[in-house]
C-alpha cells in the first residue's frame, strides 16, 4: 500500500494539468490525473470522467479517496465563452459544485484548491463584468468559498495571471510561438495580427505556477486566496519582439490599435510569497521552450 498522500488532479491533459502531473508525481505524490480523453502515456493512474455529470463525480470520488485535489479543469477561452456561454458556465461552475458536494459526503478533509482567474470580476460592481468567462470563473470560486463556509472544508483559492511555457495552450504566446513556428516550416505568411501592441500583461512560467500550487496545498490556509504572478508586466510589443530575437525569420508586426493603455489586471502574490514561493523563470525562457515545444510538436 502506498504512504505517498494521493492527489486527484483535474483537467489532467490540459496545459497546466500535464505539468502538474508530472511534477507532483516527482515529488512522490500518488497522482490519479482525470480528464474526459486522458492523452498520458500510462505514466500515472488515469480516470476517464465527465465532471458535469453528477454521479460519475460521486463514483470517482469514492473510488479514489484523495487526499489533496487540484481541481483545474474547466473551459478557458474567452472567445468560446461569448459564442456559448451555457456550456462555459456548466463545465466551470457545476463541475465544481459537483466535486464539492461528492468530497462532503466521501471525503469532507480532503484539502482542495480550486484555480479561479485572475478574470474574475467583482459582483459588486456588475458593470466591471466583461465576458461570460469572468461569470463562469466567478461563480466557479463563489461556490468553492461557499462551501467552505457552509460546510468547513478545507478549501483555497488559487488566482494565476496569464500562464505561458511550453504545451498546447490558448494563451496569446503560445499562439504567437505557434504562428513563428509556422512561418519557418513556410506555411502561410510571415505576418503576426496583434489588436494592440501596448497591452501589457503579467506573465507567469506555468512550472513556477505548478510550484506554487503545492505550497498552497500543504501550507495554505483554507478559505483564503491566493494570488500567482511575476510582479512584472510586459506589452505584447515586448513579448514579439523577444520572439523575434529566437528566431532567424523575419516578419512584419500589424497592429489594429496604438498606443491604447488598458487597466491593468489586479494580481498581489504576497500571500503566496509569505508561503516561501518564488518565480524563478523567466520570461525569455519561457518564451524559448513554447518555440521549442512547437518546433518539435508541428505537424
Amino acid at each position: 500500500m502506498s504512504l505517498s498522500p494521493k492527489l486527484l488532479i483535474t483537467g489532467a491533459s490540459g496545459f497546466t494539468g500535464k505539468h502538474a502531473c508530472h511534477y507532483f508525481s516527482n515529488e512522490g505524490y500518488e497522482v490519479i490525473a482525470v480528464a474526459r480523453n486522458i492523452t498520458f502515456n500510462n505514466d500515472f493512474q488515469t480516470e476517464r470522467c465527465d465532471l458535469t455529470n453528477k454521479e460519475d463525480v460521486k463514483k470517482l470520488v469514492k473510488k479514489v479517496k484523495p487526499r489533496y485535489l487540484l481541481h483545474l479543469a474547466g473551459q478557458n477561452h474567452v472567445g468560446q465563452s461569448w459564442t456559448d456561454p451555457i456550456s462555459s458556465i456548466e463545465t466551470n461552475v457545476m463541475s465544481t459544485l459537483h466535486l464539492m458536494e461528492a468530497l462532503r459526503h466521501e471525503n469532507p478533509y480532503c484539502k482542495v484548491i480550486v484555480v479561479g482567474s485572475a478574470l474574475q470580476f467583482d459582483p459588486n460592481q456588475i458593470s466591471t463584468l466583461m465576458h461570460p468567462y469572468s461569470l463562469s470563473k466567478t461563480l466557479q470560486v463563489v461556490i468553492a468559498q461557499s462551501w467552505e463556509v457552509l460546510y468547513n472544508m478545507p478549501i483555497t483559492i488559487a488566482k494565476p495571471t496569464n500562464l505561458i511555457g511550453p504545451g498546447f495552450s490558448n494563451g496569446v504566446c503560445s499562439i504567437f510561438a505557434k504562428r513563428i513556428v509556422n512561418m519557418e516550416m513556410n506555411k502561410g505568411e510571415k505576418i503576426i495580427q496583434v489588436n494592440n501592441l501596448d497591452a501589457e500583461r503579467d506573465f507567469l512560467d506555468v512550472r513556477d505556477a505548478v510550484k506554487a500550487y503545492e505550497l498552497i496545498l500543504t501550507k495554505g490556509s483554507s478559505g483564503e486566496t491566493y494570488d500567482i504572478s511575476s510582479g512584472k508586466s510586459y506589452s505584447l510589443r515586448e513579448v514579439i519582439n523577444s520572439l523575434k530575437s529566437l528566431t532567424t525569420i523575419d516578419f512584419k508586426i500589424n497592429s489594429s490599435v496604438n498606443n491604447s493603455k488598458e487597466e491593468k489586471v489586479k494580481n498581489n502574490p504576497v500571500k503566496t510569497l509569505n508561503l516561501g514561493w518564488k518565480p524563478t523563470i523567466p520570461l525569455e525562457r519561457s518564451l524559448e521552450d513554447s518555440l521549442n515545444f512547437y518546433r518539435r510538436n508541428n505537424g
